[in-house]
């Protein structure tokens, strides 16, 4: 007879995230994921495959966490420019116990190059927020409030390298002037 599980698999799940997160995937070994985790290594084993698994589980949890947190910025009421800026907003936005940063933008930098699962999964996510930002570009465009003498799938990749770059400084300075101000210029490109 197979024993239940003594523990509940998403919140031992999301204790990873946060750990990969704060630490990275090359510096987290498996014994430190096993004291966080608060589970016997067997049964993260049995659970969640071998450690890489276990990061791409974690990994995809945080995406879905931020593609949740995204759908709800997306379907307030708000103009086009409204809620691009709330997008670079958002990545100040963060609870005490939230790692700094962005664990996919952490992953790019780290696995991409090595890793082509990892590689994978960030293309693919950075992928959906240029086409959030691209259809929010044509939305913006249709109602005249975004001019049309832009190139949406253009400045969807420039606002999109921007958002990525930003997700990155938020890592290197707690200057809340310095960041509004960045997310300012960004923005001003909308105005011309």
């Amino acid at each position: 007879m197979a024993r239940s599980k003594e523990f509940d698999e998403k919140e031992v799940l999301r204790k990873a995230m946060k750990l990969f997160w704060h630490q990275g995937y090359e510096k987290t070994s498996m014994q430190d994921l096993v004291e966080y985790m608060g589970i016997h290594r067997r049964s993260m084993y049995d659970t969640f495959g071998d450690k890489h698994s276990l990061f791409m589980k974690a990994l995809e949890h945080y995406c879905d966490m931020m593609g949740n947190k995204i759908n709800t910025i997306m379907n307030q009421e708000q103009t086009v420019k409204q809620a691009i800026r709330n997008l670079f907003e958002m990545t100040l936005q963060r609870t005490n116990e939230q790692p700094v940063g962005c664990l996919l933008v952490n992953t790019a930098v780290e696995l991409a190059l090595h890793d082509e699962e990892a590689a994978d999964t960030v293309s693919k996510r950075f992928f959906d927020t240029e086409r959030i930002i691209y259809e929010l570009l044509l939305r913006g465009q249709e109602s005249g409030e975004i001019s049309a003498h832009h190139n949406p799938e253009k400045l969807s990749w420039f606002l999109n390298n921007s958002l990525v770059g930003f997700r990155v400084m938020v890592k290197t300075t707690d200057d809340k002037v310095k960041l509004a101000s960045i997310i300012d210029m960004t923005m001003g490109v909308l105005d011309s």
